[in-house]
């Protein structure tokens, strides 16, 4: 079974039986722990996998205006050095992110029943 460079690691593939319980416990791990409590995300993982959609998107939003912002909202409040490490943390979780986006997005695919395929711009 193809399975596009997106799928995380920890999520077994949908074609092992039970892989869905994978895919909970790693989007459980993706959103805030007090989505843990709610039992319902947890017997319908496409609820979970489209919450969590909504959760990381809103951080990369979030990182991106942050990112934008550092700079003039801690002048004057921390030393240049340490503004341009809080931008170099911006730098880092803004593409981990989106990666992070990217994984949630097959995984609700795969929950979804969607299969994949692999193309030639898969294979190069």
């Amino acid at each position: 079974m193809y399975l596009p460079p997106e799928w995380p690691p920890e999520v077994r593939p949908p074609s092992v039986p039970d892989w869905e319980t994978s895919a909970v416990a790693w989007l459980l791990d993706a959103v805030p722990p007090d989505y843990r409590a709610y039992e319902v995300l947890r017997r319908h993982p496409i609820a979970l996998a489209r919450m969590a959609v909504r959760h990381v998107d809103a951080a990369v939003e979030a990182a991106r205006a942050g990112y934008r912002n550092a700079a003039v909202e801690l002048k004057g409040h921390l030393p240049p050095h340490a503004v341009e490490a809080v931008l170099d943390v911006y730098r880092a979780e803004g593409p981990r992110l989106v990666r992070l986006s990217r994984s949630i997005a097959v995984v609700e695919q795969a929950l979804r029943g969607d299969l994949f395929t692999a193309t030639m711009r898969n294979l190069r």
